[in-house]
Order: C-alpha cells, then structure tokens, then sequence
C-alpha cells in the first residue's frame, strides 16, 4: 500500500519536537511539504507561505496535519477540505465547540476524513486503567497536572489570547484520559480559574466534578491545573474506587501502579498512536471527533468562578 501524502500547517515546537519526527518514522505517510507564515522549513520538502499555494503545488496531497494555534484551525480546516485533503487537527481542534462540530458535519458532508487528536490517551497504561475501572464506583478522583509554561510553552504570547485556552491547554490532555478512562459520564459541578491580571486565559484552575459512577454524593472529584510548577513537572491521576482498589496514572499516563505496585509501564509514544489510528481511519474512510475533553474544558469556562493573581511576565 502507498504512503499516504502528508503536509503539516504550522511548523512550529510541537511540529518540531513531535509530528515531523513521527512521521518520518511513519512508513504509512510520506511528508510532502509544510506551509508557514514565517517562512519555516523541514528537511528536504517544499515550504509554502499559504496552504492555497501547497494544494496547488501538491495536487496528490492526499492530508494535512493543522499545527497553528487554535484560533485559525476552523478555517484551515474548512480550505483544507474544500481542496479535497483530510485533515488532521492538534488539540484543542477549534477555539469553540461549534466549530468543532461544524468540522466533523463539512468533512462528512464531502466524503473526507478529520481526527481531532487527543494525543495522552494514546498511552497503554491510560487502556489498562480504563479495563480496570470498567463497571466501577468512584469514590475518589484526584487530578494533579502541574507544570511549568515557562518550559513548555516559551515566549509564546498567542496561548494568554483571548479565544485560546490558558493552563486548560495542557489540562485538557489530563481530561482526555478522564474522559477515556471514567466507568461512566463526568460533569463539570463547579470551578475556580485564576487568571494573571494582565493576561486573558487562566494560569491555574480547580475543578470538581459530579458523575453517576461516584459512589455517592461524598465522593470527592477533583483536578488541580497549574502553569506555575517549577522544578519536578507532575501529570498524575489517582483514583479510588467503592471496592478500595486504589489506582494511579503517572507521567501523563505513561505508568499505571495498582495498589502501589507498578502494572503498566511503556515509552510515551502518544504521537506514533496517533498517526497510527490517522492510517486506519483514512483506511477505513471514517472520522473521529471525539468532543469529551473539549466540552469538559468548555464548561469549566461556563460555570468557573474567576480570580485575579499577579501579573504574568516571561
């Protein structure tokens, strides 16, 4: 079987230090081009300044993968599937749900495939937990993902903008594996986001959630989001379910211990899972939007009380 013909859009850390990496390992994609604004290349493929001008160099470009910010992916989307290529959209795959939507029914209208990618889920320790809980109450849910923007994120202005998502833009990967893992549906019941005085998207957050798999109205369901953890970054997930079992998610979901003792280990290879399931759905001509994680986000924004902290500075 022929390679699929991929074009990446947005050429910037995340394209760099995962998708490009990834695919040249990929022997079901081959890498076509990039578009960048900035005029930012790969090694030895074409660099387009608009994606118009990389569909008509590349009329056998069978994909795109969408890597800008947020706030223009609907519209990349939109011209991406207008020229006949399916679309592959990093997280969070549009600044709303209803342009979310409105991507999954323009794609199905036009016989293409889009994957909105929520790259921690790929992770075998996430699908051991999820088997574990299957059936189970909760009686406790403690989300801990504390890490530094300053690392992760470095000068990047665009993620304080109003329309993108502040500490909710690595926190939503911790609620992709709740929404993976959960024995059963999870709601936002309250929340406090504590936005910096001169920035547009919160810094920190504090969750509670309600669900019909709690044990009962006692159960405690939380998550704590933070951009401001220095020194050792902390991605975890401890649950404790009505029989006892106790069970943590560590390293973005890359370990799983039971009990303490470790159960599930193996590499990070969240990336390679997600292009590994791009080939199938392209294979398969069928979609995937799972809109969970984002909807979570949303409506902690709906219904989170606000703060102000001190001002943010790089």
């Amino acid at each position: 079987m022929a390679p699929y013909s991929i074009a990446i859009i947005g050429v910037g850390k995340i394209a760099r230090d995962q998708h490009l990496p990834v695919i040249a390992r990929n022997p079901r994609f081959r890498l076509a081009g990039v578009v960048s604004h900035s005029g930012a290349r790969a090694q030895g493929v074409p660099s387009f300044h608009t994606a118009a001008e990389a569909y008509a160099a590349l009329p056998d470009l069978d994909a795109v993968v969408i890597c800008t910010p947020p706030s223009v992916r609907h519209a990349l989307a939109r011209e991406a599937l207008d020229a006949g290529k399916h679309v592959m959209l990093e997280k969070p795959p549009a600044p709303t749900m209803a342009e979310m939507h409105d991507l999954a029914a323009y794609a199905a209208e036009r016989g293409r495939v889009v994957f909105a990618t929520w790259h921690s889920q790929y992770n075998a320790a996430v699908d051991e937990a999820k088997r574990r809980l299957a059936g189970a109450k909760l009686r406790r849910l403690a989300i801990e993902w504390k890490e530094d923007v300053r690392r992760w994120h470095p000068g990047q202005e665009w993620i304080w903008d109003a329309g993108n998502f502040g500490v909710f833009d690595p926190g939503v990967n911790a609620l992709s594996i709740l929404s993976k893992i959960a024995p059963g549906a999870i709601f936002i019941k309250s929340a406090e986001l504590l936005y910096p005085a001169n920035r547009d998207t919160p810094i920190a957050a504090s969750l509670v959630f309600s669900s019909p798999a709690a044990e009962n109205s006692d159960a405690r369901l939380t998550a704590e989001f933070d951009w401001r953890q220095e020194g050792e970054q902390s991605w975890n997930i401890d649950i404790e379910t009505s029989a006892g079992e106790r069970l943590r998610l560590t390293h973005g979901g890359s370990k799983l211990f039971v009990e303490g003792a470790l159960a599930c280990e193996a590499p990070m290879v969240e990336y390679e899972g997600l292009y590994e399931h791009f080939a199938a759905l392209l294979d398969a001509g069928r979609s995937a939007m799972d809109a969970a994680p984002f909807q979570l986000v949303a409506d902690a924004f709906l219904v989170g009380a606000r703060r102000t902290s001190e001002p943010f500075f790089w």
